[in-house]
């Protein structure tokens, strides 16, 4: 295992630099930041800009640029913003809770509905739970998440007016855009224990076990569903990592102050380092899941064992 874990994490050094490697090259392909920065009421000179490049850094070269800011990281510290002047490790931290509440709480609604929901369409193969099952979760499947947030708003957040529509107010704030994106999300993990469980449930253990007499529900949750989450664990650790880096669009609709909006600021001033720090810290966050995902299969399954 301590081997595993030493050559995953040397993986993820790689994949880290590679990550950071190809944001840094891509964000400078945007635009400069000086012209994006400047503040006057008439053109920069070249002067003018020169001098703002310069105070930047950003007139280096790219690999001495790129080779500071991964010393930085060595050190905790991520840069400083071009457009606020402060730390980017503070802007960066200060969002991140907010953006890992919103994946956990949107994933722990699309597991609280996808484990029951899947397991009683695997059961009742082929009967009508089985059929409403896989209709609503294809209609799901179909529905954009941003245009389900702006419905969930429209009827809770305005007419209702249960909900705060829109911002952070506490963790009231959290239930419309977690149900907006854990409803979309139960729709693929609803299909996924379905069928993970319908390979399961034909296993000549399973038939073993209830062949001895065992109650179905104690064959089913105990016995065959451990195994069939597996690939559910898996579906899970990569959502996410999707869920981390990809709720900017939530965000927007939801005006959630999440590290996605951090990002699409950053993007829209060309504010290299924010940008890179945001990314570093995700992408170590993900990194981080995805070792504990592969620790996980022993657990679940005593078939399985690090090579």
């Amino acid at each position: 295992m301590l081997a595993f874990l030493i050559r995953r994490l040397g993986q993820s050094v790689f994949v880290l630099i590679g990550i950071t490697l190809f944001v840094s090259f891509t964000i400078r392909l945007s635009g400069d930041p000086a012209v994006a920065l400047f503040q006057g009421a008439s053109a920069p000179t070249p002067e003018q800009l020169a001098s703002i490049r310069q105070a930047l850094g950003t007139d280096r070269p790219f690999l001495q640029q790129y080779a500071e800011f991964v010393a930085g990281v060595a050190r905790g510290d991520l840069g400083t913003s071009f457009r606020t002047g402060g730390p980017v490790a503070a802007a960066v931290m200060q969002r991140f809770p907010t953006t890992v509440a919103l994946a956990l709480s949107s994933l722990a609604i699309s597991l609280l509905l996808a484990v029951p929901l899947g397991v009683l369409a695997a059961r009742r193969r082929g009967g009508v739970a089985d059929l409403i099952v896989r209709v609503v979760s294809l209609l799901g499947l179909s529905f954009p998440n941003f245009w389900l947030g702006i419905m969930l708003i429209l009827i809770f957040g305005v007419r209702l007016r249960w909900l705060p529509p829109s911002g952070y107010e506490g963790p009231v704030s959290l239930i419309l855009p977690s149900l907006t994106l854990g409803l979309i999300l139960a729709s693929t993990t609803t299909r996924l224990v379905r069928s993970s469980l319908l390979d399961v449930l034909n296993e000549q253990y399973v038939v073993t076990a209830r062949a001895k007499g065992i109650h179905e529900n104690a064959v089913v949750y105990l016995h065959a569903l451990r195994t069939a989450l597996i690939p559910l664990v898996t579906f899970v650790g990569l959502q996410i990592g999707g869920l981390i880096g990809g709720v900017v669009i939530i965000e927007k609709v939801f005006a959630w102050p999440g590290l996605g909006s951090l990002a699409l600021n950053a993007i829209a001033v060309r504010d290299y380092p924010m940008l890179q720090g945001t990314i570093v810290v995700l992408a170590v966050f993900i990194a981080a899941i995805n070792l504990l995902v592969d620790m996980s299969y022993a657990l679940l399954d005593p078939r399985v064992r690090v090579g």
